[in-house]
């Protein structure tokens, strides 16, 4: 685990959506169902990305603006530095730069074989482009860690992403690249920021069938929407056999979160943690890097969707029907002024049906589906038919 309290310190004002009071509740909540104390779980030691790092993905001339914008608090226009998505804020280069090395230190103890998986639930922040700001994120840490895996030597890199907004900005740094195969789950471009994220979006000239995006309808639930997953990335990473796993796991798909239109429950999304933490297994030897990511229903949402994930990754069974501490509903309500949940469920029982008993033409969502299979499938060697 990836962690130092300064992770905290990538704060965009009370105003914003992001708030990293959801990082500290969950944090909270998972020590105090006793995640941490699992056999083999250790804390990372945590430093800011260096230059050398961010420069494997960002341009240097828009490294040099975020540190300057953290000093002035001047907005920066070309670099979509100071808007209302993406604020200024005091030290927000050293903010950004020390959650990017905190990703980076998760993948660098699974490559090195100190740690079967790496975590950090501060991470995630994927829309970061080369030369901007973009969509609440400054540094791009899942691509920072991902190129610096292949700067070490990894050949096959996977990155699935289940936020509800598209990866657009992992995407465009890896677009050309084969060594990296980018799979996005997300709510479609017509109605939801970034506005990319197509089936048709399948990779560069060098690298056909290597972007993959699944986009979804509004209002799709956990039954769609894990119809849709494990119609999709359990083949393409079965094919692949990436060395690695990295996952980033936006919770903004709940049907609560007030940014976003997907309707998956709490127990929808533990379903999710727990088939990309076996897909690792499977496909990966183990080797798994998890990342945040969105999220913006911050007391009822975020701190029991992560908790549910450290825990996964530690080995950890938390009862869907365990209560939440009291001493943590405490701490919501002296931290937010709001009511915690009383439970780590919200009373679903997630089942789907596989894509492969048959395709629904009428259906939205099988429509989505078998545009993403017919686009990259047959790059892969897979019948999309099957």
């Amino acid at each position: 685990m990836a962690w130092d309290d300064g992770l905290t310190a990538y704060n965009f004002g009370p105003q914003h959506p992001l708030a990293p009071v959801r990082v500290e509740l969950t944090m909270a909540l998972a020590r105090e169902l006793g995640v941490f104390d699992a056999p083999g779980v250790s804390f990372a030691d945590v430093e800011p990305a260096s230059r050398e790092l961010l420069e494997l993905v960002h341009h240097p001339d828009y490294i040099t603006a975020v540190e300057r914008a953290g000093r002035t608090l001047e907005p920066d226009d070309p670099y979509c530095l100071g808007t209302d998505d993406n604020p200024v804020f005091p030290h927000m280069h050293e903010a950004a730069s020390l959650i990017t090395g905190a990703s980076v230190a998760a993948a660098r103890a699974v490559w090195t074989g100190q740690a079967e998986h790496g975590a950090n639930v501060a991470g995630g922040l994927h829309h970061a482009m080369p030369k901007n700001a973009w969509g609440f994120c400054v540094y791009n840490d899942p691509a920072v860690a991902i190129a610096w895996l292949l700067e070490q030597g990894a050949k096959r890199v996977a990155y699935v992403d289940v936020d509800v907004h598209h990866g657009d900005g992992v995407q465009t740094m890896f677009y050309d690249d084969p060594r990296v195969l980018t799979i996005s789950l997300h709510e479609s471009p017509l109605t939801l920021f970034p506005g990319t994220g197509r089936p048709t979006e399948i990779g560069g000239p060098d690298a056909e069938g290597y972007a993959v995006n699944v986009a979804l309808p509004a209002g799709t639930g956990d039954a769609q929407w894990l119809r849709s997953f494990h119609a999709i990335v359990p083949q393409l990473l079965r094919e692949f056999q990436p060395e690695i796993l990295v996952t980033q796991h936006g919770c903004d798909t709940h049907a609560l979160d007030p940014l976003a239109n997907l309707m998956l429950s709490m127990d929808g999304q533990r379903s999710i943690h727990a088939a990309l933490h076996e897909l690792a297994k499977e496909t990966a030897g183990g080797r798994w890097v998890l990342l945040g990511g969105g999220g913006y229903e911050l007391v009822q949402v975020v701190p029991r969707s992560w908790t549910h994930l450290l825990a996964d990754a530690a080995g950890v069974h938390i009862d869907p029907a365990t209560a939440t501490p009291e001493s943590w509903r405490s701490l919501v309500q002296r931290r937010t002024g709001e009511h915690a949940p009383l439970s780590m469920t919200d009373g679903r029982t997630p089942e789907h049906v596989p894509f492969e008993n048959g395709f629904d033409p009428d259906d939205a969502v099988d429509r989505a589906i078998q545009a993403t299979r017919k686009a990259v499938f047959p790059c892969h060697g897979i019948d999309p038919t099957l």
